[in-house]
Protein backbone atom coordinates (compact mmCIF):
# COMPACT_ATOMS: atom_id res chain seq x y z
CA UNK A 1 0.00 0.00 0.00
CA UNK A 2 3.06 2.24 0.84
CA UNK A 3 4.41 1.36 -2.71
CA UNK A 4 1.56 2.37 -4.44
CA UNK A 5 1.12 5.42 -2.39
CA UNK A 6 4.55 6.66 -2.92
CA UNK A 7 4.49 5.62 -6.97
CA UNK A 8 1.32 7.72 -7.25
CA UNK A 9 3.00 11.13 -5.20
CA UNK A 10 5.83 10.83 -7.80
CA UNK A 11 3.21 10.85 -10.65
CA UNK A 12 0.87 13.36 -10.04
CA UNK A 13 3.44 16.43 -10.45
CA UNK A 14 4.43 15.32 -13.01
CA UNK A 15 0.86 14.74 -14.59
CA UNK A 16 -0.05 18.43 -13.55
CA UNK A 17 3.45 19.22 -16.10
CA UNK A 18 2.27 16.93 -18.67
CA UNK A 19 -1.25 18.68 -18.24
CA UNK A 20 -0.14 22.05 -19.26
CA UNK A 21 1.80 20.82 -22.10
CA UNK A 22 -1.33 19.46 -23.56
CA UNK A 23 -2.95 22.78 -23.22
CA UNK A 24 0.12 24.74 -24.67
CA UNK A 25 0.19 22.47 -27.74
CA UNK A 26 -3.45 23.09 -28.13
CA UNK A 27 -4.11 26.36 -27.27
CA UNK A 28 -4.72 27.16 -31.14
CA UNK A 29 -7.78 25.69 -32.15
CA UNK A 30 -7.51 21.79 -33.84
CA UNK A 31 -9.31 23.21 -36.85
CA UNK A 32 -6.81 25.08 -37.52
CA UNK A 33 -5.02 22.11 -38.82
CA UNK A 34 -7.42 21.64 -41.68
CA UNK A 35 -6.16 24.99 -42.77
CA UNK A 36 -2.99 23.17 -43.42
CA UNK A 37 -1.22 23.98 -46.58
CA UNK A 38 1.87 24.45 -48.89
CA UNK A 39 2.61 28.46 -48.55
CA UNK A 40 5.97 30.20 -49.09
CA UNK A 41 8.32 30.72 -45.74
CA UNK A 42 6.12 33.35 -43.65
CA UNK A 43 4.10 34.29 -46.18
CA UNK A 44 1.16 36.49 -45.46
CA UNK A 45 -2.44 36.51 -47.43
CA UNK A 46 -3.66 39.77 -48.46
CA UNK A 47 -6.21 41.42 -50.16
CA UNK A 48 -6.14 41.96 -53.68
CA UNK A 49 -7.93 42.39 -56.96
CA UNK A 50 -9.61 39.44 -58.83
CA UNK A 51 -6.98 37.80 -61.00
CA UNK A 52 -3.86 38.42 -58.39
CA UNK A 53 -2.25 36.05 -56.37
CA UNK A 54 -3.86 35.58 -53.32
CA UNK A 55 -0.35 35.49 -51.36
CA UNK A 56 2.34 38.19 -51.69
CA UNK A 57 6.01 38.39 -49.99
CA UNK A 58 5.75 39.71 -46.55
CA UNK A 59 7.25 43.25 -45.48
CA UNK A 60 10.47 43.33 -43.71
CA UNK A 61 11.25 43.96 -40.60
CA UNK A 62 8.94 42.11 -39.19
CA UNK A 63 7.97 40.30 -35.78
CA UNK A 64 6.08 36.88 -34.88
CA UNK A 65 6.07 35.55 -31.22
CA UNK A 66 6.50 32.00 -30.61
CA UNK A 67 5.46 29.46 -26.99
CA UNK A 68 6.98 26.22 -26.73
CA UNK A 69 8.25 23.40 -24.51
CA UNK A 70 11.49 21.84 -23.93
CA UNK A 71 12.75 18.85 -22.97
CA UNK A 72 16.45 18.71 -21.79
CA UNK A 73 17.46 14.75 -22.94
CA UNK A 74 21.03 14.00 -22.14
CA UNK A 75 23.56 16.17 -20.51
CA UNK A 76 26.98 15.43 -20.77
CA UNK A 77 29.81 16.77 -17.57
CA UNK A 78 31.95 14.59 -15.51
CA UNK A 79 29.10 12.06 -16.13
CA UNK A 80 26.11 11.69 -18.40
CA UNK A 81 22.83 12.62 -16.86
CA UNK A 82 19.38 11.64 -18.59
CA UNK A 83 16.43 13.53 -18.05
CA UNK A 84 13.39 11.43 -16.52
CA UNK A 85 15.74 9.48 -14.36
CA UNK A 86 14.83 7.92 -10.85
CA UNK A 87 16.25 11.71 -9.23
CA UNK A 88 14.54 14.66 -11.17
CA UNK A 89 12.91 15.57 -14.19
CA UNK A 90 13.11 19.15 -15.64
CA UNK A 91 11.05 20.63 -18.37
CA UNK A 92 11.34 24.16 -19.59
CA UNK A 93 9.05 26.73 -21.44
CA UNK A 94 10.59 28.90 -23.61
CA UNK A 95 8.61 32.40 -24.86
CA UNK A 96 10.04 34.86 -27.37
CA UNK A 97 9.74 37.13 -30.58
CA UNK A 98 11.42 36.29 -33.77
CA UNK A 99 12.58 39.51 -35.81
CA UNK A 100 12.81 39.09 -39.26
CA UNK A 101 14.88 41.16 -41.18
CA UNK A 102 14.49 39.24 -44.65
CA UNK A 103 13.89 36.10 -45.80
CA UNK A 104 17.32 34.54 -44.83
CA UNK A 105 17.83 36.46 -41.77
CA UNK A 106 16.61 37.17 -38.31
CA UNK A 107 17.23 37.74 -34.25
CA UNK A 108 15.48 36.14 -32.11
CA UNK A 109 14.98 36.97 -28.28
CA UNK A 110 13.94 34.31 -26.02
CA UNK A 111 13.21 33.73 -22.41
CA UNK A 112 12.91 30.08 -20.83
CA UNK A 113 11.50 29.24 -17.33
CA UNK A 114 12.82 26.06 -16.27
CA UNK A 115 10.70 23.91 -13.75
CA UNK A 116 12.48 20.55 -11.61
CA UNK A 117 10.70 17.96 -10.24
CA UNK A 118 12.27 15.96 -7.60
CA UNK A 119 11.64 12.69 -7.10
CA UNK A 120 11.59 10.88 -3.17
CA UNK A 121 9.23 10.30 -0.20
CA UNK A 122 9.51 14.40 -0.59
CA UNK A 123 9.45 15.02 -3.88
CA UNK A 124 8.31 18.25 -4.78
CA UNK A 125 7.97 20.57 -7.42
CA UNK A 126 9.42 24.17 -8.61
CA UNK A 127 10.13 27.00 -10.41
CA UNK A 128 14.43 26.36 -10.98
CA UNK A 129 15.39 29.14 -13.09
CA UNK A 130 14.92 31.62 -16.36
CA UNK A 131 17.27 31.35 -18.90
CA UNK A 132 17.79 34.66 -21.37
CA UNK A 133 19.12 33.06 -24.80
CA UNK A 134 18.65 35.72 -27.60
CA UNK A 135 20.47 34.65 -30.69
CA UNK A 136 20.89 34.86 -34.77
CA UNK A 137 18.71 33.19 -37.16
CA UNK A 138 20.44 32.23 -40.41
CA UNK A 139 17.09 30.89 -42.34
CA UNK A 140 17.16 28.84 -45.32
CA UNK A 141 14.45 27.15 -47.48
CA UNK A 142 11.89 24.30 -46.98
CA UNK A 143 11.17 26.27 -43.14
CA UNK A 144 14.93 25.39 -41.83
CA UNK A 145 16.31 27.64 -39.66
CA UNK A 146 19.94 27.52 -37.89
CA UNK A 147 20.34 29.81 -34.33
CA UNK A 148 22.94 30.82 -32.85
CA UNK A 149 21.95 31.44 -29.38
CA UNK A 150 23.97 32.68 -26.29
CA UNK A 151 22.80 31.75 -23.19
CA UNK A 152 22.63 33.70 -19.74
CA UNK A 153 21.21 31.78 -16.79
CA UNK A 154 19.86 32.72 -13.35
CA UNK A 155 21.46 29.89 -11.81
CA UNK A 156 25.27 31.14 -12.88
CA UNK A 157 25.60 29.18 -15.97
CA UNK A 158 26.69 30.86 -19.42
CA UNK A 159 27.23 29.78 -22.86
CA UNK A 160 26.28 29.29 -26.04
CA UNK A 161 23.31 27.08 -27.87
CA UNK A 162 23.14 26.43 -31.94
CA UNK A 163 19.57 25.24 -32.45
CA UNK A 164 18.25 23.69 -35.63
CA UNK A 165 14.46 24.41 -36.18
CA UNK A 166 12.54 23.01 -39.02
CA UNK A 167 8.90 24.11 -39.61
CA UNK A 168 6.79 21.20 -40.29
CA UNK A 169 3.29 22.28 -40.43
CA UNK A 170 1.45 25.37 -41.73
CA UNK A 171 -1.61 27.10 -41.37
CA UNK A 172 -3.47 30.11 -41.47
CA UNK A 173 -3.09 31.15 -37.86
CA UNK A 174 0.20 29.75 -37.02
CA UNK A 175 3.34 27.72 -38.20
CA UNK A 176 4.34 24.71 -36.14
CA UNK A 177 7.93 23.70 -35.05
CA UNK A 178 10.12 21.08 -33.91
CA UNK A 179 13.64 21.95 -32.83
CA UNK A 180 17.50 20.14 -31.78
CA UNK A 181 19.99 22.12 -29.68
CA UNK A 182 23.39 21.37 -27.91
CA UNK A 183 23.55 23.87 -25.23
CA UNK A 184 27.09 24.52 -23.65
CA UNK A 185 27.36 25.38 -20.61
CA UNK A 186 30.18 26.91 -18.46
CA UNK A 187 31.05 28.96 -15.21
CA UNK A 188 29.52 28.97 -11.24
CA UNK A 189 32.47 26.53 -10.03
CA UNK A 190 31.25 23.39 -12.32
CA UNK A 191 32.46 21.41 -14.54
CA UNK A 192 31.48 22.04 -18.41
CA UNK A 193 28.63 20.86 -19.84
CA UNK A 194 27.01 20.42 -23.16
CA UNK A 195 23.94 18.60 -23.78
CA UNK A 196 21.08 17.96 -26.28
CA UNK A 197 17.43 19.43 -25.72
CA UNK A 198 14.25 18.64 -27.67
CA UNK A 199 11.64 21.77 -28.49
CA UNK A 200 8.33 21.75 -29.77
CA UNK A 201 5.98 24.86 -30.22
CA UNK A 202 4.55 27.32 -32.96
CA UNK A 203 4.95 30.64 -34.00
CA UNK A 204 1.48 33.02 -34.40
CA UNK A 205 1.64 34.21 -38.07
Amino acid sequence: MQKNLFFFSRIKPLGFLLAAIVFLIFLVPLKSLAQTRNLPPDSVKMASPVGQPATAKPTYPRSVGYLSFILPLVTVSDGTTFNFNSTSTTIGFPVGVNVLYSDHFGFSYEFTPNIKITNGPTGTSKMNDILFDPGTMFRFQHGFTIITRLAFDTNGRYGFTPVFNQVYARTKDVNYFVALSLPARFGNSESSSVGLNLQIGFTFN
